[in-house]
């Protein structure tokens, strides 16, 4: 039980900032404030690599469904406060930046697990609680796009090598958001109607945010609704963020078969309780309908810092490349890469102005790891 119980820390701090928005004034910032207490807390502790040993689907979901339909009851608190009119200009941006960062971690991998099932319902709510950060067609793009074109140059969520969090995340927005639009559109013409004919999903996801935005206008008025708004934009970039430790600068042969090798993986004991173990995802790529507590930690993979480490460090770009990833890809490079992928590797390298830590024989040899 204790294993199950574990996953609940994610619900309890959704709990403790809709009560932060019930108190008001600087309370607000309970929300934001668990991001660094969470990357302490994550580096002090050891790594995580034990299997999950839980048999009940029923339970092990429970907290998956109650962090999804918090996320969305959150903004529905904050408004209810900023309505109240109580919030001085800086806890005003605390209440935005607490419903950005929660409708981050836990929404985004919460709504993930839930449209990666194959219940109606479950897929429904996971695609329509990604209100809370602009995407309810995100896992069109996510499933049809990402989970095929990883780690090759078709994947916007695949960041090349040399690529800072800044210059990634913008572009990852556009390129992700069309991918999917254009994949509804292909797919609805193929169904013998238009490509923007009335059963768009972007249509779906814009009715969906407006019925959303008019509730929060209703509880908290125009005021709440830019809080709302400008929460919502914040956390739609840190999504693609949250993409750009997955797999950055690994590569894959376009058409050739994905493999565990092809993502990053991050074992901190929060990291995996407050990320639904998104980021224990090598089965995950492997097996997309596997449920979170089913994926098995890759003992063989090349250990990442935890995410929380990982994101600082790359809003300094020298330091997330000079001192976690370049080392990481070299590695990678010499000890899990195919002869084809150590060719694509060493073209991104000298591309970007990084060593040359092949030579042409390592090339030629290159071995891929077991998967």
């Amino acid at each position: 039980m204790l294993e199950y119980a574990s996953y609940y820390v994610a619900v309890v701090v959704q709990l403790l900032t809709a009560y932060g928005f019930y108190l008001g004034g600087d309370w607000v910032f309970m929300g934001i404030a668990s991001f660094p207490v969470f990357a302490v807390v994550d580096a002090v502790l050891p790594n995580d690599m034990a299997a999950r040993k839980m048999n009940s689907h029923f339970w092990a979901n429970v907290p998956v469904w109650i962090c999804t339909l918090l996320a969305p009851a959150l903004y529905l608190a904050a408004a209810w406060r900023v309505g109240q009119g109580t919030l001085d200009g800086l806890q005003i941006a605390g209440s935005i930046f607490s419903l950005a960062w929660l409708s981050v971690v836990p929404l985004v991998p919460s709504a993930h697990e839930l449209y990666h099932q194959r219940g109606v319902l479950q897929r429904f709510v996971g695609r329509y609680a990604q209100v809370c950060y602009l995407d309810c067609t995100r896992e069109i793009a996510h499933v049809i796009g990402h989970h095929i074109d990883v780690a090759t140059g078709k994947d916007s969520d695949t960041a090349r090598r040399g690529v800072s969090l800044y210059a990634f995340t913008l572009p990852a927005v556009i390129e992700s958001s069309l991918a999917a639009w254009k994949v509804e559109s292909d797919a609805l013409e193929k169904r013998g109607k238009g490509r923007w004919s009335i059963g768009h999903r972007l249509y779906k996801a814009i009715l969906a945010q407006v019925i959303f935005q008019t509730v929060v206008y209703l509880i908290g008025g125009i005021d709440a609704v830019l809080v709302a708004l400008a929460a919502m934009m914040i956390a739609r970039c840190w999504a693609e963020c949250f993409n750009y430790f997955q797999h950055y600068g690994l590569v894959r042969v376009e058409g050739a078969p994905i493999a565990k090798r092809h993502v990053w993986n991050h074992m901190g004991w929060l990291t995996r309780r407050m990320g639904w173990e998104i980021t224990n995802h090598a089965d995950h790529h492997l097996d997309s309908y596997l449920p979170y507590y089913k994926l098995t930690p890759d003992m063989t993979a090349i250990r990442m810092p935890n995410v929380f480490i990982c994101f600082l460090a790359a809003l300094i770009p020298p330091v997330w490349t000079g001192m976690i990833v370049k080392p990481a890809l070299k590695r990678w490079d010499l000890e899990f890469a195919t002869a084809e992928e150590r060719k694509l590797a060493r073209a991104q390298n000298l591309a970007v102005g990084w060593p040359d830590w092949f030579d042409d024989a390592t090339v030629a040899a290159g071995q891929a790891q077991p998967a």
